[in-house]
């Protein structure tokens, strides 16, 4: 894994066999917590967001428990 800053943002490379289910959870939490520390977003949209990442993530763990 590889972390850059330049002046306007933070670049991280991860190898393509990261996991990306778990990788995209990481990047819901970054995405709240930067419109959060931004005063962005809306209760309502914090809401969407996290309905989005349940349901994501229902879609790709589904079969793990429904057999």
């Amino acid at each position: 894994m590889q972390i850059e800053r330049t002046e306007k943002e933070i670049i991280i490379r991860v190898s393509s066999k990261t996991d990306l289910s778990g990788l995209q959870r990481i990047l819901d939490f970054i995405r709240v917590k930067e419109m959060g520390s931004e005063n962005m977003v809306s209760d309502v949209e914090i809401e969407e967001l996290a309905r989005e990442s349940k349901s994501t993530w229902w879609k790709e763990n589904k079969s793990r428990f429904m057999k």
